[in-house]
This record gives C-alpha cells, structure tokens and sequence, in this order.
C-alpha cells in the first residue's frame, strides 16, 4: 500500500506529514506500507521550509533532505490512498483522478506558511495526532474479543452509553455461547466492538460501539457487515437491534445497510427516558 500525503507547495505540511508517518510505521514495524508527498501547485525541486524541518525534527522526523514534487496523473497511478490536509486539495486530487481513494487528515490541517515555530509545532501535533489515528485505521482486523479485551470494552461502554456494562457483565458473555461478540483491533488496541446474542435462528445486537478517537472511519459498519455476515452463516434469519429515536446517525448508518423500522418500545432507554426503534436486517 503507498499513501501519498498532499498540500499546496509541498514544503510544510505534506512533507511534515510524510516524515512523521514514516517514523511511526517504523516505530510499529508496519510492513508493506510507503509514503510520499506532493503539492497540488509545488515547484518541483523545492526543499522544505526551514521552520517545517525543525518543527519536523523536533518529533524526531528528519525531512532535511525532502525536494518538492507537483501532482500529476503519474503520481496518481502510483497511490492507494491520498491523505489531503484540506478538502479543495481532496478536490482537486477527484478532478484528475475520479476513482482514487482520497481523504482528508483529521478534517483539515490549516496551512502553517508564514507562522513562528509554535504554530509550525501546533501544526506537527495536530498532524501526528491524526496520523497515529491512520496507523491503527490501517493495520486494523476484526477478530472474536477475548479476555485481554474486556477491559478496554468497558473503557468504551462508559465514552458511549449513559448505563454502559460492566467489565463483569462483559467478561461473562466470554462463556456465553449463544454470544457472539467481536472487536476491531489495531495491534493490542480495541478501537470498537459488536456484541450478538444469536437464539434459533435469530440474532440480536447488544451493543455496537466505537471510540470516540475512532469515529467517523466506518470501524461500525465494518463490524455490522462481520456480525451480520456471521450471523447468516451460523443460520439466522434476520439480525436486530434497538437504537435511541433521537440517535439519528446510527438510525442513517443502519438505513444504509439495509436495516428497517419493525416497531418501537416505549421508554426502553434511560437516562435519559426515551423510546427504542426497533431496526431489523432480514438475512435469509
């Protein structure tokens, strides 16, 4: 996989960025993973800003050596992923290149030209905070939870829900054997889990969370379309959950899949008191 990291002139923040991604793939031994930058209007040749190398090297990233390149549909051949710091270079990336895979790092990274170091400093860790994000995004795996999960399960239950489980209500579905309940993991890291009880033929959602750090990159849709695919495989008919009324993008994420309105259960939730959706997925 080669990611290729895009600003403007390609001497601040794209090539910050692709120094610190370097040094943290390094540091977690992710394999089979590369990176470069570009600028969609760079002058080729032109070397990092000076504040951009120290501000880089103060987080132990070496771009000294960097030279600028402009984008080009060359470029664009040889990516898997384009990480832009602002939507319009998203933009101009679909412009030339319609079908890649494009994403904005941490929903925009403002353009440090011009500022002292503490902003170019600012910038490195807004950058890296939302690289470290990335990292884990890409080694990620969906996998059957087990004992060394609980605890951070729980950490999870208690960012999302009002009255989140307990680590022993959680730890006790570990012998549950009509559960089903699976994590996605970056290394050692639950970034999110779904809890299902599966009974003749019927399988029931618990619980899906993800973390709040995490949202927003379809962690809970990845592990929908795992449970669901589980569930159809193991002999389910359909796939259900309750969802807050007023919990509208989880109601638009399960539209999405496929999931629709069977009813509605009054005061199901607390804390506060509001009705539950009841959401279905037929699976036969």
């Amino acid at each position: 996989m080669h990611i290729t990291f895009v600003c403007t002139g390609n001497t601040c923040r794209s090539p910050m960025a692709e120094g610190l991604f370097k040094k943290i793939i390094s540091e977690k031994n992710i394999g089979g993973v590369t990176c470069s930058s570009c600028g969609i209007y760079a002058f080729p040749g032109d070397s990092a800003t000076p504040e951009a190398i120290k501000a880089a090297g103060e987080s132990g990233a070496d771009i000294s050596a960097h030279r600028s390149r402009a984008f080009s549909q060359y470029i664009a051949y040889e990516t898997d992923l384009f990480v832009c710091m602002t939507q319009g270079h998203s933009l101009a990336i679909k412009s030339v290149a319609p079908d890649a895979d494009v994403i904005v790092l941490g929903g925009g990274i403002a353009d440090p030209y011009g500022g002292d170091d503490d902003v170019y400093s600012s910038c490195v860790a807004k950058i890296q905070y939302h690289l470290e994000i990335l990292s884990d995004l890409i080694i990620m795996k969906i996998v059957p939870f087990s004992q060394s999960d609980v605890e951070r399960i729980a950490s999870i239950e208690k960012e999302c829900f009002s009255a989140p489980w307990s680590e022993d209500s959680i730890r006790s579905e570990l012998s549950n054997e009509n559960a089903h309940f699976l994590v996605a993991k970056a290394g050692d890291n639950v970034l999110g889990y779904i809890g299902v009880h599966e009974i003749v033929g019927e399988a029931y959602i618990a619980n899906v969370a993800v973390s709040k750090k995490y949202r927003r990159f379809k962690i809970a849709s990845a592990l929908l379309a795992q449970a669901e695919s589980g569930a159809k495989e193991r002999g389910c008919l359909f796939i259900t959950l309750e969802v807050r009324k007023s919990n509208a993008p989880a109601i638009s994420l399960y539209e999405k899949r496929g999931y629709t309105v069977r009813g509605e259960r009054k005061n199901f939730y607390s804390d506060p008191t509001e009705d539950g959706i009841i959401m279905t997925l037929d699976l036969g």
